[in-house]
């Protein structure tokens, strides 16, 4: 027996040296392979909302090939206001039945059925059957956490939920209310498709948003005509061309749209964190804070609407570096949060003459 034990030996196991030495190793390896698995996931998530955007483009080319006209931005009142005894055309988002224009997308993105749910003779927040608290897939982006994220408010919402999703349209270069002065895409009045005098291919049309884990935060509730809910706007002030010598702070009769280069550096840009942020309806304290962390920031709006006001909101994802982004011709592409923004204001804007330039 003895010589046979020194024959073979005695099995040995591992020591816990060896045994530590192994783990790390794992250990070192598993680091490594996570960052690749995590940016295939994120890849694959991208893309996905890449496709989503491009279903939406494409979308909005069948409604207009169908009515013979863009879809409108929402069903909202437009409004004249003057300044210095020039009159202006304005956009109310607080007037009007409501509705936004992913609800008139909905049978072209093969919803028929929940946009047939809508009852349009009454508004957005007076709707028995609810279609407006409904999730889409096609309007949420895997890398955001939009799903059962609803926005509520028993005074702005009447009690109603509205479903959250990730997708906002360019409404205007400036600010929200002044679509009809320095349009975009999407306008409140509608628009044909000649009137983009920049070409479809030169027109960025719609851009991500995020949602925040709040109840109280609009942002991304896409039956809403409200800023960061389902449109957005740059906040690239328009520079007037002067008559006589004399500049001018309002110019409806200009033609083109020209980037202010006072607004550089206070523009919306992608997943901007200020100084300019996004204007809710109630930013509460509680909100902003929780906003603030998660890189949104907001301010409540107390603004007039016009040219004296601020109504506006930046496009967000959490795709690193920048958002996806669709353009009017139905291609997509990533817009980086180093975007030039006079190149960002003038893919937002129909009509600025610069296609040369981008």
């Amino acid at each position: 027996m003895r010589r046979r034990r020194a024959q073979y030996g005695y099995w040995r196991g591992f020591s816990l040296v060896e045994l530590l030495v192994a783990i790390a190793i794992i250990g070192t390896l598993v680091s490594l392979l996570l960052p690749a698995i995590q940016a295939a996931r994120e890849a694959a998530r991208r893309t996905q909302c890449l496709n989503n955007l491009r279903q939406i483009a494409l979308a909005t080319l069948n409604y207009e090939s169908t009515s013979g006209a863009l879809p409108r931005s929402a069903i909202l009142d437009p409004e004249q206001r003057e300044f210095r005894q020039d009159p202006y055309p304005v956009v109310n988002h607080q007037s009007g039945m409501q509705f936004s224009w992913t609800v008139l997308l909905l049978p072209f993105l093969e919803q028929q059925e929940l946009y047939e749910r809508f009852d349009f003779s009454r508004s957005v927040f007076e709707q028995s059957a609810d279609p407006q608290a409904a999730f889409l897939s096609s309007l949420m982006c895997p890398s955001d956490e939009a799903p059962l994220r609803y926005f509520v408010d028993e005074e702005l919402t009447q009690g109603k939920r509205f479903a959250k999703g990730n997708y906002a349209a360019f409404v205007s270069p400036f600010h929200i209310d002044l679509q009809l002065l320095y349009p975009g895409a999407l306008i409140a009045t509608g628009q044909a498709l000649s009137r983009v005098e920049d070409g479809a291919t030169h027109t960025l049309a719609f851009g991500e948003v995020r949602t925040l884990d709040a109840v109280q935060d609009e942002r991304g509730a896409w039956a809403l005509p409200w800023a960061g809910a389902s449109v957005l706007s740059f906040d690239m002030h328009h520079e007037c061309s002067p008559i006589g010598g004399k500049q001018r702070t309002i110019c409806p009769d200009d033609r083109h749209f020209r980037g202010n280069p006072r607004s550089l550096g206070q523009t919306q840009t992608p997943n901007t964190l200020g100084p300019v942020r996004d204007t809710l309806h109630f930013c509460r304290d509680d909100v902003r804070r929780l906003a603030d962390l998660m890189g949104m920031p907001c301010l409540s709006w107390v603004y007039p609407i016009g040219v004296h006001g601020y109504y506006s909101a930046a496009p967000r994802s959490l795709h690193p570096g920048g958002i996806n982004a669709a353009y009017l011709d139905g291609h997509t592409g990533f817009i980086s949060d180093y975007v030039d923004e006079y190149v960002m204001a003038y893919e937002i804007s129909i009509n600025d003459g610069q296609i040369d330039s981008q």
